[in-house]
């Protein structure tokens, strides 16, 4: 991204921590989904940033997001903020709802984020009969849209 004053250095970069923190204070994320037949599809979710860098997302089984990323697991999720960009490439893998430890160790994290949820206990039977995913990143990419920062901020991870 030169053309936009991207320096050549590593001077400016974002910290994979201020990265972190915008994914993990989030309220919302838009996630996109791909079909197998090549067709997108973003909706907005809730979810967690988890501290092992992994994002917790769940929805009905058969919601269109869920098929796909069954057939395709290739997704991209983004924080809810559109200044301090965080859009961060991933592979999507269907966790056992069944396995209510596994199931709990993501809730966790998620009943804290959002008071809307009573507890894990009040609202594990609700997840368990869901469809849930972790997405692990491939690639991340950050930017800080202000005029003044712009071009210095652009930072691109790699897993």
């Amino acid at each position: 991204m030169t053309a936009y004053g991207v320096p050549e250095t590593d001077e400016g970069l974002l910290s994979w921590s201020w990265a972190r923190s915008r994914l993990t204070s989030s309220r919302n994320y838009w996630l996109v989904t791909v079909s197998k037949a090549g067709r997108p599809h973003s909706m907005p979710v809730w979810g967690a940033w988890m501290a092992d860098d992994v994002f917790f997302v769940s929805c009905d089984g058969q919601a269109r997001k869920a098929r796909n990323m069954r057939e395709n697991p290739a997704v991209v999720v983004t924080a809810d903020d559109t200044v301090e960009v965080v859009s961060v490439e991933g592979v999507a893998t269907e966790i056992d709802v069944a396995d209510i430890e596994q199931l709990r160790h993501y809730l966790v994290p998620l009943v804290d984020k959002y008071e809307e949820f009573p507890s894990v206990d009040q609202v594990l039977e609700f997840f368990s009969s869901n469809a849930a995913f972790v997405v692990r990143p491939e690639r991340a990419f950050a930017i800080i849209e202000r005029p003044e920062e712009f071009g210095l901020s652009a930072t691109k991870w790699v897993w």
